[in-house]
């Protein structure tokens, strides 16, 4: 529900991915492991100073985020963290990654969707599910009477008055977006789009991470998906009305590629920051924020769990990725987050199994933590000035999967709930249709050789000669481009010129969530608030899981304020 360097650091980055052995040796003909770190730079503090303590524990600066005071740094040295964490002029440090070596063949990554906060979740039963059903009432697009979530927004009545408007940016915070596609192209500003990442081949321990990089400097181009999760998400928010596949919910607004999310679907603090930092620098109106920082699912300041290091690493997280949401939202922008997928209550004790899910040194595994509300987050979506938003299934039912929690999630959205069926059995059509890149469907050998879809979660659909690809997914990664679209339209409805930036419109995030939440469709918690879950699998087990919904209509933990309202919020 999930998503570093800019062009003349990449290449110095790159260079590192890719280094020879050789380069990477110490005097005495050990091999080095080469890591890398974010430091972020105390508030205030000469950023001279800063840089001087980096270089005297043994670290290389890659580059540096202005902004903020946020560094990427490189070191051999594994006493890093204790050689600098105590320096005046330094806030904390985060383990961002190590420096793997890429295979030495090349092939298309064919991409591994890792939901925002499970990779199950989102491309749940693919396999097994049936073909969708086309229904038979009246259309915008050809595949829209697929698009039951846009029925359940009023998204399609609200077009009526509203569709969006070009001066309206929308940054993608996510996995890329594909450009290309021939339902988000006439809506995708190529221009103004940046990729943050780095492709990282392997880890330190060689496992893939990314798989081989594409191109030679292993920063994909702008206009590139190779795993599908931004894409989906760019065209449920903007995918125009063209007589062609499917509709956003504001197709007629600007989409912007602001990539932070690996291939693999990771997301990193500096990719993180720089992407946030980007969009207020530009003029971006409203970003979706689909994925959780890696690698942990919840930071935590002080877990008994923890060690020193990692509790550092965990508060660094935390304080740079708040300082780069403070400088979007006071340069106007809307930020917009999933709630995420663990089906967990963010507001009582937790256990979270999963963190650190991503081993940045050789032995570094997930090991179990009691999370307790006031000492964890997970960022950015429990972020202040961050709207965090919950699924829903096409009966309007909080999805299985969903995290929830009373003060917690603000509005809801739909996102998809293949079990939201009356018996309780899987349907891939009550997942959410979105556009889907040709070149995954073709790695992924999805489609056959004429083209043509050869598994139920694939539709495909064509204008002439001009055939899209589009995909089935679920989770609360598509609930919050619903959100997103809504807010979008709303910008598009009530924002102002921009005297700064004369082609855009400008509008207070504050106002925007406020219109947001207001005209959302309140709803009750179910009776009774326990509500219990009931799945039956293909494999022909049952599964079931109670969820307790706390607080009153317009305001509770499976809802907040309730589901969001395209119509309501363009013709208040």
């Amino acid at each position: 529900m999930k998503r570093v360097i800019v062009v003349a650091a990449a290449a110095a980055l790159a260079a590192a991915t890719l280094a020879s052995p050789a380069q990477a040796v110490r005097t005495t003909a050990e091999p080095a492991v080469q890591t890398e770190y974010v430091v972020l730079y105390k508030e205030g503090a000469n950023a001279a100073d800063a840089q001087k303590a980096i270089e005297a524990a043994g670290g290389s600066i890659v580059k540096v985020n202005e902004a903020v005071g946020v560094a990427t740094v490189t070191t051999t040295n594994s006493g890093f963290v204790a050689a600098i964490r105590d320096d005046s002029a330094i806030e904390g440090v985060a383990r961002n990654r190590a420096v793997g070596v890429a295979p030495k063949t090349a092939k298309l990554q064919a991409g591994v969707v890792r939901a925002i906060q499970s990779k199950a979740v989102e491309k749940e039963g693919r396999a097994d599910a049936a073909h969708a059903k086309r229904g038979k009432k009246p259309t915008n697009e050809p595949l829209s009477d697929l698009q039951w979530d846009l029925d359940q927004i009023h998204a399609n009545e609200a077009h009526k008055y509203e569709r969006g408007d070009k001066r309206v940016l929308v940054g993608i915070i996510d996995t890329g977006v594909d450009g290309t596609h021939p339902d988000i192209a006439p809506n995708f500003s190529k221009a103004l789009s940046r990729n943050f990442t780095v492709d990282i081949p392997t880890d330190a321990d060689g496992n893939e991470v990314d798989g081989p990089c594409e191109v030679a400097s292993c920063v994909d181009p702008v206009d590139v998906d190779d795993d599908g999760h931004g894409t989906h998400v760019a065209s449920s928010i903007a995918s125009p009305i063209n007589k062609l596949g499917v509709s956003g919910v504001a197709p007629n607004v600007t989409i912007v590629n602001i990539r932070a999310g690996q291939d693999s679907g990771y997301f990193f603090l500096q990719p993180t920051v720089d992407a946030l930092t980007y969009a207020g620098d530009i003029g971006i109106n409203v970003v979706n924020m689909s994925y959780y920082v890696d690698p942990w699912l919840f930071n935590c300041v002080d877990n008994p769990a923890d060690s020193p290091e990692n509790q550092l690493e965990q508060a660094t997280v935390i304080k740079a990725t708040q300082r780069a949401l403070d400088y979007a939202h006071n340069r106007g922008v809307t930020l917009i987050s999933a709630a995420g997928n663990e089906a967990m209550d963010y507001t009582k004790t937790n256990v979270d199994t999963t963190s650190p899910d991503f081993a940045s040194v050789p032995g570094r595994a997930p090991y179990p933590r009691t999370i307790t509300p006031a000492g964890c987050k997970s960022m950015p979506g429990q972020g202040n000035h961050v709207i965090s938003v919950s699924s829903t299934g096409v009966s309007k039912r909080k999805a299985y999967f969903s995290n929830y929690g009373n003060g917690f999630v603000h509005i809801a959205a739909p996102g998809g709930d293949v079990y939201d069926t009356p018996d309780d059995t899987r349907d891939i059509s009550k997942a959410t249709l979105a556009a889907y890149p040709k070149a995954l469907a073709v790695a992924n050998g999805e489609i056959d050789e004429n083209g043509e879809p050869t598994v139920p979660y694939v539709v495909k659909d064509c204008k002439g000669s001009t055939c899209g690809y589009y995909q089935y997914l679920q989770g609360t990664s598509m609930a919050s481009p619903r959100a997103v679209g809504v807010a979008a339209l709303i910008i598009s409805k009530y924002g102002k010129h921009d005297p700064r930036r004369p082609a855009r419109l400008a509008m207070d995030p504050a106002a925007v969530e406020r219109i947001l939440l207001d005209t959302a469709t309140p709803m009750a918690c179910p009776s009774p608030a326990a509500f219990t879950y009931t799945r039956h699998l293909p494999s022909g087990s049952t599964v079931t899981d109670t969820h307790t919904c706390e607080g009153g209509t317009g305001g509770n933990g499976f809802y907040g304020k309730g589901i969001v309202d395209a119509l309501n919020a363009v013709r208040r």
